[in-house]
Protein backbone atom coordinates (compact mmCIF):
# COMPACT_ATOMS: atom_id res chain seq x y z
CA UNK A 1 0.00 0.00 0.00
CA UNK A 2 0.75 3.64 -0.43
CA UNK A 3 0.45 6.33 2.19
CA UNK A 4 1.84 10.05 2.62
CA UNK A 5 3.50 11.26 5.72
CA UNK A 6 3.67 14.62 6.03
CA UNK A 7 5.68 16.42 8.67
CA UNK A 8 8.73 14.39 10.03
CA UNK A 9 8.47 15.66 13.83
CA UNK A 10 8.81 12.80 16.52
CA UNK A 11 5.59 11.21 15.23
CA UNK A 12 5.69 11.52 11.65
CA UNK A 13 9.22 10.47 11.58
CA UNK A 14 8.36 6.97 13.68
CA UNK A 15 5.02 6.79 11.79
CA UNK A 16 7.02 6.81 8.08
CA UNK A 17 9.75 4.38 9.31
CA UNK A 18 7.23 1.71 10.87
CA UNK A 19 5.26 1.74 7.90
CA UNK A 20 8.22 1.52 5.88
CA UNK A 21 9.23 -1.44 7.96
CA UNK A 22 5.90 -2.89 7.25
CA UNK A 23 6.49 -3.21 3.44
CA UNK A 24 4.78 -0.28 2.16
CA UNK A 25 5.59 2.48 0.14
CA UNK A 26 5.95 5.71 2.00
CA UNK A 27 6.30 8.99 1.25
CA UNK A 28 7.43 11.05 3.58
CA UNK A 29 7.03 15.37 3.35
CA UNK A 30 8.62 17.83 5.76
CA UNK A 31 9.86 21.85 4.92
CA UNK A 32 13.26 21.31 6.75
CA UNK A 33 15.89 19.73 4.04
CA UNK A 34 17.94 18.52 7.01
CA UNK A 35 15.51 16.40 8.09
CA UNK A 36 14.65 15.15 4.88
CA UNK A 37 18.56 14.38 3.94
CA UNK A 38 18.69 12.42 7.53
CA UNK A 39 15.32 10.56 6.89
CA UNK A 40 16.06 9.60 3.03
CA UNK A 41 17.73 6.31 3.84
CA UNK A 42 14.81 4.81 6.43
CA UNK A 43 12.27 5.66 4.68
CA UNK A 44 11.04 5.00 0.52
CA UNK A 45 10.60 8.67 -0.69
CA UNK A 46 11.33 11.46 1.41
CA UNK A 47 10.59 15.15 -0.02
CA UNK A 48 11.10 18.74 0.68
CA UNK A 49 7.95 20.53 0.63
CA UNK A 50 5.96 23.09 1.84
CA UNK A 51 2.70 21.60 2.66
CA UNK A 52 0.31 24.62 2.58
CA UNK A 53 1.66 25.20 -1.22
CA UNK A 54 -1.32 24.35 -3.50
CA UNK A 55 0.90 23.74 -6.63
CA UNK A 56 3.35 21.66 -4.56
CA UNK A 57 1.19 19.32 -3.00
CA UNK A 58 -0.36 18.69 -6.31
CA UNK A 59 2.86 17.20 -7.26
CA UNK A 60 2.25 14.13 -5.17
CA UNK A 61 0.61 11.19 -5.97
CA UNK A 62 -2.51 11.95 -3.27
CA UNK A 63 -5.61 10.07 -5.24
CA UNK A 64 -3.30 7.10 -5.52
CA UNK A 65 -2.88 6.88 -2.01
CA UNK A 66 -4.44 4.74 0.61
CA UNK A 67 -4.30 7.80 3.08
CA UNK A 68 -2.70 10.66 3.56
CA UNK A 69 -1.47 11.39 7.10
CA UNK A 70 -1.24 14.65 8.46
CA UNK A 71 1.13 14.79 11.25
CA UNK A 72 2.87 17.73 11.82
CA UNK A 73 2.79 19.02 15.24
CA UNK A 74 3.93 21.90 17.08
CA UNK A 75 2.69 24.82 14.17
CA UNK A 76 -0.76 23.97 14.27
CA UNK A 77 -1.69 26.53 11.88
CA UNK A 78 0.29 25.09 9.06
CA UNK A 79 -1.15 21.62 10.18
CA UNK A 80 -4.67 22.57 9.55
CA UNK A 81 -3.94 24.63 6.38
CA UNK A 82 -2.89 21.38 5.20
CA UNK A 83 -5.76 19.45 6.28
CA UNK A 84 -8.21 22.16 4.62
CA UNK A 85 -6.11 22.05 1.36
CA UNK A 86 -6.30 18.42 1.52
CA UNK A 87 -10.13 18.36 1.64
CA UNK A 88 -10.35 20.94 -1.44
CA UNK A 89 -8.25 18.49 -3.35
CA UNK A 90 -10.86 15.63 -2.56
CA UNK A 91 -7.84 13.56 -0.78
CA UNK A 92 -9.82 10.44 -0.04
CA UNK A 93 -8.77 9.45 3.31
CA UNK A 94 -7.13 11.84 5.09
CA UNK A 95 -5.62 11.18 8.87
CA UNK A 96 -5.12 14.51 11.43
CA UNK A 97 -3.17 14.69 14.19
CA UNK A 98 -4.43 16.28 17.21
CA UNK A 99 -2.46 18.43 20.21
CA UNK A 100 -5.11 20.61 21.36
CA UNK A 101 -8.97 20.16 22.08
CA UNK A 102 -9.25 22.84 19.82
CA UNK A 103 -7.62 21.42 17.09
CA UNK A 104 -9.55 18.29 17.32
CA UNK A 105 -13.16 20.85 17.40
CA UNK A 106 -11.77 22.47 13.86
CA UNK A 107 -11.20 18.58 12.34
CA UNK A 108 -14.33 17.56 13.38
CA UNK A 109 -15.81 20.59 11.47
CA UNK A 110 -14.15 19.69 8.79
CA UNK A 111 -15.60 16.32 8.90
CA UNK A 112 -12.36 14.52 9.69
CA UNK A 113 -13.40 11.26 11.81
CA UNK A 114 -9.91 10.11 11.39
CA UNK A 115 -7.41 11.33 13.40
CA UNK A 116 -4.74 10.46 16.32
CA UNK A 117 -3.38 11.45 19.21
CA UNK A 118 0.92 12.04 19.20
CA UNK A 119 3.45 9.96 21.05
CA UNK A 120 5.82 7.23 19.46
CA UNK A 121 3.37 4.15 21.02
CA UNK A 122 0.62 5.61 18.86
CA UNK A 123 2.55 6.18 15.50
CA UNK A 124 3.65 2.14 15.41
CA UNK A 125 -0.27 1.49 16.76
CA UNK A 126 -1.15 3.43 13.35
CA UNK A 127 1.29 1.90 11.52
CA UNK A 128 0.03 -1.65 12.41
CA UNK A 129 -3.51 -0.53 11.78
CA UNK A 130 -2.63 0.59 8.38
CA UNK A 131 -0.89 -2.68 7.87
CA UNK A 132 -3.64 -4.93 8.44
CA UNK A 133 -7.46 -3.22 8.17
CA UNK A 134 -8.88 -6.02 10.74
CA UNK A 135 -6.78 -4.65 13.69
CA UNK A 136 -8.84 -2.08 15.08
CA UNK A 137 -6.23 -1.26 18.31
CA UNK A 138 -3.49 -2.88 19.96
CA UNK A 139 -0.52 -2.13 21.80
CA UNK A 140 3.18 -3.65 23.20
CA UNK A 141 3.19 -5.41 26.90
CA UNK A 142 7.22 -6.24 25.81
CA UNK A 143 8.99 -6.25 23.03
CA UNK A 144 7.49 -9.88 22.40
CA UNK A 145 3.90 -9.81 23.45
CA UNK A 146 1.53 -7.53 22.19
CA UNK A 147 -2.58 -7.16 23.27
CA UNK A 148 -4.12 -6.72 19.62
CA UNK A 149 -8.42 -5.75 19.37
CA UNK A 150 -9.54 -7.73 16.05
CA UNK A 151 -12.72 -8.21 14.32
CA UNK A 152 -13.84 -11.97 14.62
CA UNK A 153 -12.60 -13.77 11.47
CA UNK A 154 -16.07 -14.87 9.38
CA UNK A 155 -14.89 -18.39 9.72
CA UNK A 156 -15.03 -18.46 13.65
CA UNK A 157 -18.52 -16.62 13.35
CA UNK A 158 -21.34 -18.42 15.04
CA UNK A 159 -19.03 -21.23 17.26
CA UNK A 160 -17.81 -20.99 20.81
CA UNK A 161 -14.66 -20.37 21.96
CA UNK A 162 -14.15 -24.22 22.61
CA UNK A 163 -14.85 -24.55 19.24
CA UNK A 164 -12.78 -22.44 17.42
CA UNK A 165 -9.89 -23.71 19.52
CA UNK A 166 -7.74 -20.72 18.75
CA UNK A 167 -5.65 -21.14 22.02
CA UNK A 168 -4.39 -24.64 20.37
CA UNK A 169 -4.12 -23.10 16.86
CA UNK A 170 -2.62 -19.71 17.09
CA UNK A 171 -0.74 -19.79 20.51
CA UNK A 172 -2.81 -16.59 21.45
CA UNK A 173 -5.25 -16.01 24.86
CA UNK A 174 -8.42 -14.54 23.88
CA UNK A 175 -8.94 -11.97 26.85
CA UNK A 176 -12.74 -10.95 26.54
CA UNK A 177 -15.31 -10.14 23.22
CA UNK A 178 -16.72 -7.30 22.99
CA UNK A 179 -20.16 -6.44 21.37
CA UNK A 180 -21.87 -3.44 19.70
CA UNK A 181 -24.88 -2.19 20.25
CA UNK A 182 -27.09 0.92 19.38
CA UNK A 183 -28.24 3.40 21.70
CA UNK A 184 -30.25 6.62 21.36
CA UNK A 185 -28.99 9.27 23.07
CA UNK A 186 -30.87 13.07 22.61
CA UNK A 187 -32.75 11.57 19.58
CA UNK A 188 -29.37 10.68 18.14
CA UNK A 189 -28.10 6.96 17.50
CA UNK A 190 -24.37 6.47 18.45
CA UNK A 191 -22.81 3.31 18.33
CA UNK A 192 -21.12 1.62 22.08
CA UNK A 193 -18.48 -0.78 22.50
CA UNK A 194 -19.18 -3.32 25.76
CA UNK A 195 -16.67 -6.06 26.54
CA UNK A 196 -18.44 -9.14 27.72
CA UNK A 197 -16.16 -9.83 30.96
CA UNK A 198 -13.58 -12.35 30.68
CA UNK A 199 -13.79 -14.85 28.27
CA UNK A 200 -15.01 -18.32 28.69
CA UNK A 201 -14.75 -21.63 26.73
CA UNK A 202 -18.94 -21.43 26.03
CA UNK A 203 -17.91 -17.77 24.75
CA UNK A 204 -19.67 -17.59 21.56
CA UNK A 205 -18.79 -15.57 18.61
CA UNK A 206 -21.02 -13.00 16.52
CA UNK A 207 -20.49 -11.55 13.39
CA UNK A 208 -19.74 -7.85 14.40
CA UNK A 209 -17.91 -8.88 17.59
CA UNK A 210 -14.28 -8.10 18.25
CA UNK A 211 -11.59 -10.30 19.85
CA UNK A 212 -9.16 -8.93 22.19
CA UNK A 213 -6.07 -11.23 21.98
CA UNK A 214 -3.22 -11.78 23.79
CA UNK A 215 0.36 -13.31 22.16
CA UNK A 216 3.03 -12.61 20.17
CA UNK A 217 2.27 -10.15 17.33
CA UNK A 218 2.91 -12.73 14.28
CA UNK A 219 0.98 -15.63 15.76
CA UNK A 220 -1.94 -13.28 16.05
CA UNK A 221 -1.37 -11.52 12.68
CA UNK A 222 -1.37 -15.43 11.56
CA UNK A 223 -4.35 -16.12 12.84
CA UNK A 224 -6.43 -12.70 11.25
CA UNK A 225 -4.26 -13.79 7.65
CA UNK A 226 -4.83 -17.01 7.85
CA UNK A 227 -8.96 -16.76 8.37
CA UNK A 228 -9.15 -13.60 5.58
Amino acid sequence: MKYIVLGLGHFGKSLAIHLTELGHEVIAVDKKLTIVEQLKDRITHTVCMDTTDREAMTSLPLKDSHAVIVAIGEDEGASLLTTALLKQLNVKRIIGRVVSDLQKTVLEAMQIEDYIMPEEEAAERLALRLDNVDIIDSFKISDRYSIVETRVPSKYVGMTLKEADLTNQYKVIVLTTVKSYEEKIDGKTVLRNEASGIARSETRLDEGDLLVLFGELSNIQRLIQKTD
